[in-house]
């Protein structure tokens, strides 16, 4: 599997970032959730300020991470279902922490992606929300640094 920033399979990812919320998401939301999202992902203008990160096996693009603010709050990470659990939204979310530049990390995960990200070692920072329709718990991944010469706890 390799990763690296996406540039011109944009659509693509967005088309796999459809397809794997409608198949996984859209299902327990309401209407106005799915069309905000879909909303979300047509504003080219909000799109092109995201920093989009692809995982390629075979060539195929298998997963999407796209991220602001620094690779410091993760906007989208989804999975093409086919390929789920084996380890690809792990390496993603690894190669994105490594680019940021913030003490933290933050998301809105959905309902379906709270376990996984708690497995990756984010926190929760408040209770579900909703909002426009779109379920999410707000989460916080806190970056430990060590000094030189310091012992990691």
């Amino acid at each position: 599997m390799r990763i690296r920033r996406i540039e011109k399979e944009r659509e693509a990812a967005i088309r796999l970032v459809w397809e794997v919320f409608l198949q996984y998401e859209a299902p327990v939301y309401p209407q106005e959730g799915i069309n905000s999202f879909r909303n979300f992902l047509d504003d080219r203008e909000t799109m092109d300020m995201l920093e989009f990160f692809g995982a390629f096996c075979g060539g195929q693009l298998r997963g999407v991470l796209a991220a602001s603010e620094h690779c410091n709050h993760i906007c989208l990470l989804f999975v093409d279902a086919r390929y789920h659990r084996q380890g690809i939204g792990k390496s993603l979310w690894h190669h994105m922490r490594e680019r940021g530049t913030g003490r933290c990390v933050t998301v809105n995960a959905s309902p379906y992606a709270v376990p996984f990200y708690h497995e990756m070692g984010f926190c929760d920072t408040d209770a579900q929300q909703c909002r426009d329709g779109i379920r999410y718990t707000p989460m916080r991944y806190e970056r430990w640094s060590v000094n030189p010469g310091q012992k990691a706890l």
